[in-house]
């Protein structure tokens, strides 16, 4: 083997020496950089399905939410559905500091271009901002794990707490982007602020990027400009399928499914090729996991879109004029989740080192378990609230909404930033950016789901059927999201109560990883 080969890379090379808070101090710059891209990126989704509503698609009247819906769904999807390519290129090409570097600079110049009044310049930034986000999105959580040796402790506490700079940015950027900025001076300047805030996100990671030291550096051989610039064309070259999948909801579906399958003979093969029981049974429990991963986020993920849509025509904003530049603006509930993850974070962190010590840690399938039942229960709580308390063209109280957000917080917190984890654990070290990139595909597969299902709720069936939603009362309209709510409910509690019966088999298959 070749020693300038990356597959001659050692397991595990340590980051270079210094913590702070008891973790490596790189963690920290990765923590900083990750705020400002999620601040980016959730400043924009905030605004982006009533955006797209309002400016593009007001003349289908009720069909304009709908419509919207499957534009976002789209988007978000193909967000992830760039990361398996994007890990790829880490592992292969560029290495992972000098993707983050380039996915940064292309996102920023996609929300930048989202200032254009038509449709068709949206769409290329949106495009864009797919592909930029296929390159960092993915390995700056792969450069997480790869901090820590196999078998540190910390390393589900290290994801926790990185998970935490990705909300503490969600959480500004609502109020932000859209509640100040959007909602004061229009929505194109709220995209901009979001694209500044890329910027300084470049500017922390380059910075101290001397904290990493080879952590995530070229592989030997492909230093230089070369292999950036191929890079470059190739995202460039990858920016029209994409713009073409933004607009076609049906063929996306079809690539999404292909990719999935195609994703899966691959670590089955890759597994029998290591000629390493283990790490074969490994991939299976990872996509077994990856299928519960999905499931989760298709309901999770109803937040940027039908329940955005909620909050903007059925929910009673919170009276709060004693809170000092309070925006009673219906996007400030897309900042709820992350002040919950800010909040609860750091419990739910302690919380699993704490029950190991007691042996009763549940397992990582028991934890997707407990994920998905809250998912639903966080849907039952709304199902709860219009079928009791909202009489016909009433509004749900913000309590409601607001409890289950918190709700599905948690829910979160026992997924997410352990299923980062559980990737960098079952991978092989050379295939971890892939698996990553899996990781994220899978969560595009529910993304694209989600805007079905967000489709559904603010027009009817007729609406993912390209016919324009019948003129309903609000009483109607609330009736709709009752229904299709309650679905999700029976969901999440089915699907759960699967992997708790399962979680005994998949541990199995992981041979000893916790």
């Amino acid at each position: 083997m070749a020693a300038n080969s990356p597959e001659a890379v050692p397991e595990f090379l340590p980051p270079p020496p210094g913590e702070m808070l008891g973790h490596p101090r790189a963690l920290w710059m990765l923590f900083g950089a990750e705020f400002w891209e999620r601040f980016c990126y959730y400043g924009m989704r905030a605004m982006l399905a009533a955006h797209v509503a309002n400016q593009f698609f007001s003349h289908l009247g009720d069909g304009a939410k709908s419509a919207a819906s499957l534009t976002y769904g789209g988007f978000t999807s193909m967000v992830y559905m760039t990361a398996i390519l994007g890990g790829f290129i880490a592992d292969r090409i560029l290495g992972y500091q000098r993707s983050i570097l380039l996915g940064g600079a292309i996102m920023a110049t996609g929300m930048f271009m989202l200032m254009a009044p038509d449709l068709t310049t949206f769409l290329m930034g949106l495009a864009v901002i797919i592909v930029g986000n296929g390159l960092f999105k993915p390995n700056i959580s792969t450069m997480v794990g790869k901090l820590y040796a196999p078998g540190d402790a910390r390393r589900d506490s290290g994801f926790t707490i990185f998970y935490m700079g990705i909300n503490a940015g969600a959480f500004f950027a609502p109020l932000i982007c859209a509640g100040v900025i959007g909602a004061k001076y229009g929505y194109g300047w709220g995209f901009v602020a979001a694209a500044i805030g890329m910027v300084f996100g470049l500017a922390v990671f380059q910075s101290l990027r001397s904290w990493l030291g080879h952590v995530g550096a070229s592989h030997p051989g492909r230093e230089g400009w070369a292999p950036v610039f191929q890079v470059v064309a190739g995202a460039a070259v990858l920016t029209v399928p994409v713009y073409f999948l933004l607009s076609k909801s049906d063929v996306l579906g079809g690539v999404l499914a292909l990719m999935l399958v195609g994703l899966a003979v691959y670590f089955v093969l890759s597994g029998v090729r290591s000629g390493e029981k283990t790490q074969l049974h490994r991939y299976i429990a990872m996509l077994i996991l990856f299928v519960g991963n999905m499931v989760f986020w298709a309901l999770f993920e109803q937040a940027g879109s039908s329940l955005n849509f909620l909050a903007q025509e059925h929910v009673n904003m919170p009276q709060a004029e004693w809170l000092p530049g309070f925006v009673k603006h219906f996007s400030v509930f897309q900042s709820v989740n992350a002040v919950f993850i800010v909040a609860i974070a750091p419990v739910i962190a302690a919380l699993w080192p704490w029950l190991e010590k007691r042996s009763i840690n549940p397992s990582i399938p028991r934890k997707f378990a407990i994920g998905l039942v809250m998912v639903g229960a966080g849907f039952a709580v709304l199902v709860f609230a219009i079928k009791s308390f909202v009489a016909d063209g009433a509004k749900i109280s913000w309590v409601w909404l607001t409890l289950t957000y918190l709700v599905h917080t948690v829910a979160e917190l026992c997924i997410s930033p352990i299923g980062l984890s559980m990737v960098t654990k079952l991978a092989r070290p050379k295939e971890t950016g892939l698996a990553m990139g899996g990781w994220f595909l899978s969560i595009a597969v529910a993304n694209y789901a989600a805007g079905k299902i967000a489709a559904i709720a603010t027009g009817g069936e007729s609406a993912v059927e390209g016919v324009t939603p019948k003129i309903l009362s609000m009483g109607e309209k609330l009736s709709q999201y009752q229904g299709v709510f309650l679905q999700l409910t029976f969901a999440g509690l089915i699907v759960g109560a699967l992997y708790f019966v399962l979680a005994p088999q998949v541990n199995k298959l992981m041979h000893g990883v916790k």
